[in-house]
């Protein structure tokens, strides 16, 4: 289990609190996979030993300094971190550790970062974050407040990982899905949705949901999945895409552009379109399972296993 008192003293205190308790108990809920104890374990038998540095503002998000620890030190936190594996989103680097992420994160970062307003003194909700990196740097820019959400419990204890050194901080990474998140909210200043439309069986319910949670004038940062095509085109996969069962839909950027605009946002912005690299998205120590060269042709890796276009990535910014 991991401790949310500071979370819930935060809310109590918060625009949020008539939310505490349905809160409280969902989140005690949700912690029921039997690799928990294995999890926390790992961070329990963490080495004794503080960071003198923490700086949320680099690529790899930086967690002590080497000289901080003895190289057995060091070697028993990287034993601990490995035991929760695989890890996706980064890059981290915990004293000396470099934790070579599936995903660099950093770069989908970077194609945004000089295009959103700025976070500073925002309350910010991080939907479907994995293990929270990007709610980092949303922090390191300034934000007020961080929530981030994602469902599978091991990017909870990854994120612990990194909190158990960070210390008390205005972030929060809880068991959800969008889809069960607190509804019409109408709170947060900006929203981040990175990878998950495509996921949604209903996509026009998650744009909702996502202006729902904003307040007026609020921000928006989309990132997605999409296709070259006009407006109205969409792919619907048959079975899998890449491998991946569960997506369902993935537009042009034009008809994502037209969904943004029939749900009732403004000021749409599309700031970049990205094909996923083999240097993006790969194996690694890390992250030792089936990455993207499993997931595309051999023979032609502009398309998927399946024959579909190969991954393309776009990035919306719209107001409420």
């Amino acid at each position: 289990m991991i401790d949310y008192s500071d979370f819930y003293d935060h809310i109590a205190e918060s625009k949020l609190f008539s939310h505490l308790d349905p809160m409280r108990k969902f989140i005690d809920s949700a912690f029921t996979n039997s690799d928990i104890a294995k999890w926390k374990n790992a961070i329990d038998n963490f080495p004794s030993i503080s960071p003198s540095v923490i700086d949320l503002s680099k690529s790899a998000i930086q967690i002590g300094d080497e000289n901080d620890c003895s190289n057995e030190e060091r070697v028993k936190l990287k034993t601990q971190l490995m035991k929760l594996h695989p890890w996706r989103k980064g890059p981290y680097n915990f004293f000396g550790n470099f934790i070579d992420s599936e995903w660099r994160s950093d770069w989908k970062w970077d194609r945004l970062k000089n295009d959103i307003s700025p976070l500073e003194n925002r309350n910010v909700l991080d939907v479907g974050c994995g293990n929270g990196y990007h709610s980092w740097r949303i922090l390191g820019e300034g934000a007020e407040s961080v929530i981030g959400i994602d469902p599978f419990l091991l990017s909870l204890f990854q994120f612990s990982a990194v909190k158990h050194f960070v210390g008390e901080k205005l972030i929060w990474l809880l068991p959800y899905k969008m889809e069960q998140f607190l509804q019409s909210l109408n709170y947060f200043d900006t929203v981040f949705s990175m990878g998950v439309l495509y996921h949604r069986r209903s996509p026009f319910d998650h744009l909702i949901e996502l202006r729902d949670s904003l307040q007026s004038g609020g921000e928006l940062i989309l990132e997605t999945l999409v296709i070259d095509g006009k407006a109205g085109e969409v792919l619907v996969p048959d079975k899998r895409y890449a491998k991946m069962r569960n997506i369902w839909f993935i537009p042009s950027t034009l008809t994502l552009e037209l969904w943004l605009k029939r749900i009732g946002f403004k000021n749409i912005r599309l700031i970049d379109i990205t094909k996923t690299t083999f240097n993006e998205q790969r194996k690694t120590e890390w992250m030792t399972f089936e990455s993207l060269s499993d997931f595309l042709d051999p023979q032609n890796p502009d398309l998927t296993v399946e024959g579909y276009p190969a991954p393309k990535r776009a990035i919306f910014i719209a107001n409420t």
